[in-house]
């Protein structure tokens, strides 16, 4: 026969879940058990001699802890070698050994009257029991120490507060006791209440669980240390069975279930929200520290119990101080970095400038970083910052000064430099990014602008200093050179442009934008189904602005493709009022090259289907030389898009220098003529043969084919007359108010079959 019989699915569970239930037998019976003997405590006088009842008490006492050995056994042959339970289980197995000892030691007596071996493994019992909660303590990385400090104040406190109840004790030297006895019995309720402390200090961790039953640990620890307290206050009058034992029995059988729980969780810990709050231990602890110096000023109390209140409030204090050092740190250090922040920049500059001394600031910005983050996404945006950041900490000197001011900008201060010094260390720092930086599976290749300030001769005020070290950075970026250094003639140029980006940075937080739409006119038949969108700024105290006027300087800081981003969104949602109200029309939305990124066909995507058009509503401008850039990425890009129904058109075509071969490949459904041509046709044969030549030829790779800069009505006979399919211009009408282009739209038809006079004196509509 078989040593082990299986289960009917032949897997091998029967004899797991045999010893499962074996556990849960264990665990009632100690239960039963444990009721039984208070029953015993509790009313055993009723029935018979008190003496006999206490001894019969007291060996029941022993079955329940013998029962509680049991079940910490079976937690330990489920679990094998895991230290929390080893250690848990070895706590419960010395103390009922030392019970076994002290009953086998009595002789007849009620208690003895000195301290015997069975102490020994009494105060073994906690450090065991110490060691199972630091197994627990292990868990949590990086917050030992704290609580380990928490539960030390914990237990000067705890201290303090059984220093002042024990006082009775203390002065009266127990009774007739020796000091060795009276000190023992102290030792108890002091260890005790420390691992009432450890194990408040893990609950209040918020990181760990200490199993489903740790509130049998707490409630179990509390009556242990009760009893302990009312042994060392009655020692004289101590006799076993008592109700005193039956709270180091409750104790007992309360950390047994707790391992049998823990046990059963099968992990040492769990994450969980829930707990005490954070700081309870230190409040608690400075607290009764504070209660005890109170009563000591109202009344005599022991020496020893002021010493550990102070004690307590001097140890709580570490923590405070150490946080608040903490605080000041974090508060001029970069979270990403680890570098000094814009704060620590401005705290420490003032040590290193003033009267003679020599130095130069550099602020470094890191060229289109915008791009890398609407690309590849923020987390890799991060990586890229630190690993920047550890490439010019190459070129700083140890007495030098390295900040990061936010985003994608570092600041550096040279101590003790010249002109030139200060000139080669910014090329250094240029060339630390010649090569590409690998982030993950991405090689990402990135340039950086530095503006230079030098002082004293750029002044020595800090707040001087770093505008003018930002005004020499814009430049840079603006002239693409690199570095800059700060001149007098940068100032004027620079401070506008420093303002102008500072209201541009505004009017896009505070939505001075809007749309103007200028329509697209089918020249054969006269139909409307499409708008251009284009910007517009509502200066507040400038009026409106047009695009010319702001998107170049919004291109070099980088704001390009919040704007785009604006327009698309806005675009597409007037879009979708439109045809709401029986209008079907598409629009034209103009990008920038930065915007051409890989995420770009997903937002698009998104965005169409949260306002729920179809993507033929939408075309995409690019101008030509933004599509020669990277004209193999920018064609991947663009193909997906058109796999999705989304038309691509390219901008000003004439004015770039692509290829033939490549306007072949090119994934495009419309050429925009550029309005140069367009403007000389009357009076330029050339252009005039010019423009017919690029319409047959986009013809034949089967391009659509718009006129931009249409003015009067003789270009637009020509132009229809040359085979051109759409145009625009102020001879159709200029660009209007979302609002005024349906009304304009319906008004068209009538108006162009009157054929009186130029069109556009009929149909121009004021904006």
């Amino acid at each position: 026969m078989p040593a082990v019989t299986r289960n009917a699915s032949g897997d091998g569970s029967a004899p797991v879940r045999a010893r499962v239930d074996a556990s849960r037998v264990l665990v009632v019976g100690t239960v039963v058990a444990l009721l039984a003997y208070l029953v015993a405590v509790l009313f055993g006088d009723l029935f018979g001699d008190r003496v006999r009842s206490d001894l019969l008490g007291a060996w029941l006492g022993i079955v329940v802890e013998l029962a509680a050995v049991a079940v910490c056994v079976g937690a330990v042959y489920r679990t094998r070698r895991r230290w929390q339970i080893l250690l848990g289980t070895a706590a419960v197995v010395v103390y009922t050994a030392g019970d076994l000892v002290y009953l086998a030691s009595l002789d007849g007596q009620q208690a003895l009257a000195v301290v015997s071996v069975a102490d020994v493994a009494y105060l073994a019992f906690y450090p065991l029991m110490l060691g199972t909660l630091a197994m627990t303590v292990r868990k949590l990385k990086g917050v030992a120490w704290p609580l380990l400090l928490d539960s030390v104040v914990g237990a000067f406190a705890a201290a303090a507060v059984m220093a002042l109840v024990l006082a009775p004790l203390l002065r009266s030297g127990a009774g007739g006791g020796t000091t060795f006895e009276v000190v023992v019995a102290v030792v108890y309720p002091l260890l005790d209440l420390l691992l009432i402390t450890a194990v408040g200090g893990l609950l209040a961790s918020r990181g760990l669980d200490l199993g489903p039953r740790w509130p049998l640990l707490i409630i179990g620890l509390i009556l242990f240390s009760a009893a302990d307290v009312a042994f060392a206050l009655g020692m004289q009058d101590y006799a076993v069975g008592s109700v005193v034992d039956a709270g180091w029995i409750i104790g007992v059988v309360g950390i047994a279930l707790w391992i049998d729980g823990v046990a059963r969780a099968g992990t040492d810990s769990r994450q969980r929200d829930r707990g005490l709050p954070t700081h309870t231990i230190l409040m608690v602890s400075t607290l009764s520290a504070l209660a005890v110096l109170i009563i000591g000023c109202q009344v005599p109390i022991p020496l020893l119990a002021q010493i550990l209140a102070a004690l307590t409030l001097l140890l709580a204090a570490v923590p405070l101080v150490f946080r608040n050092r903490v605080l000041g740190i974090l508060a001029t250090t970069d979270d990403l970095t680890g570098l000094p922040n814009r704060r620590g920049l401005v705290a420490d500059l003032p040590g290193r400038v003033g009267g003679d001394r020599f130095g130069a600031l550099l602020f470094l910005d890191l060229d289109r970083f915008k791009d890398v983050n609407d690309a590849l996404g923020h987390d890799v945006g991060d990586a890229l910052l630190v690993l920047v950041g550890e490439r010019f900490a190459r070129q700083v000197r140890p007495g030098d000064l390295f900040a990061r001011l936010g985003g994608d900008e570092f600041a550096v201060f040279l101590d003790s430099v010249s002109r030139e010094e200060a000139l080669a260390v910014a090329r250094r720092l240029e060339a630390e990014l010649d090569q590409p930086i690998q982030v993950g599976t991405a090689s990402l290749k990135v340039s950086v602008s530095i503006g230079i300030a030098l002082t004293p001769d750029n002044g020595t005020d800090i707040t001087l200093l770093m505008r003018k070290a930002d005004i020499a950075m814009f430049r840079a970026k603006s002239d693409r050179s690199g570095h800059h250094l700060y001149s007098s003639v940068d100032d004027d140029g620079g401070a506008r442009k420093l303002r102008t980006l500072q209201e541009l940075r505004l009017g896009l937080a505070e939505g001075q934008f809007e749309l103007h739409y200028q329509p697209k006119v089918h020249l054969t038949d006269g139909s409307v189904t499409s708008v251009e969108a284009l910007i517009r700024w509502n200066h507040p105290l400038l009026g409106q602005l047009p695009p010319t006027s702001f998107l170049p300087l919004a291109e070099e800081a980088g704001l390009m493709p919040a704007i785009s981003a604006l327009v698309l969104e806005e675009a597409v949602a007037q879009v979708a009022r439109w045809r709401a109200d029986g209008m079907a029309i598409s629009v034209a939305v103009n990008l920038s090259g930065s915007c051409i990124q890989e995420g770009l066909p997903r937002q698009i995507r998104i965005l169409l289907e949260q306002h729920g058009l179809p993507p033929e509503c939408l075309v995409l401008e690019i101008t030509e030389d933004m599509l020669m850039r990277n004209p193999t990425d920018a064609a991947k890009i663009f193909a997906r898009l058109r796999a999705k129904g989304i038309q691509i058109s390219i901008d000003d075509f004439g004015t770039g220098y692509s290829s033939l071969a490549y306007l072949r490949e090119l994934p495009a459904d419309e050429l925009k003529l550029d309005r140069s041509f367009i403007t000389a046709m009357r009076s330029d044969r050339r252009a005039h043969g010019l423009v017919g030549s690029i319409i047959d030829l986009a013809h034949s790779l089967d391009l659509r084919v718009v006129a931009e800069g249409v003015d009067n009505g003789e270009t637009q006979v020509e132009l229809r007359a040359l085979g051109c399919d759409v145009a625009q211009g102020f001879h159709f009408s200029r660009p209007l108010p979302a609002a005024a282009v349906m009304p304009w739209i319906i008004a068209y038809p009538a108006a162009t079959s009157k054929e009186q006079g130029p069109a556009g004196q009929v149909l121009q509509l004021p904006v």
